[in-house]
């Protein structure tokens, strides 16, 4: 390439940059309300689909309970749908969180008994 092609590559490389950055105008009133309308109809499927969810769970729940009783096994009673409710809609941790939150325990830092199938106070290796 000459330094003529060049410089008019670079140039139209910055002026195509120069655009990709500009900024977009603010949604105008119509805008904004249909994108309420749509945040809105979003949030009423995803409730539908929550309960469609726990409906399903309890029919679940429901057909092995008697097919446990049926086959003699044990089947503890079943758990309040509100604690299964709260636990779909209740906001999920990071699993960070929950690691931080973890004391820790080792056998060989001293901070945890000994297993009990070794028999033996932690030592070195």
């Amino acid at each position: 390439m000459t330094q003529m092609n060049k410089l008019a590559a670079a140039l139209l490389c910055a002026a195509m940059a120069g655009t990709a950055v500009a900024k977009l105008p603010p949604p105008t009133p119509e805008q904004a309300a249909a994108q309420a309308a749509k945040k809105a109809a979003a949030d009423a499927q995803a409730a539908k689909d929550k309960e469609s969810l726990l409906a399903s769970m309890e029919a679940v729940s429901a057909r092995w309970r008697s097919k446990a009783k049926a086959n003699g096994w044990k089947a503890n009673p079943p758990t309040p749908v509100a604690a299964q409710v709260a636990a779909v809609t209740a906001p999920a941790q990071p699993a960070g969180a929950q690691a931080k939150a973890a004391p820790v325990k080792s056998e060989k830092a001293g901070t945890a008994p000994p297993a009990p199938a070794s028999g033996k106070a932690p030592g070195k290796s």
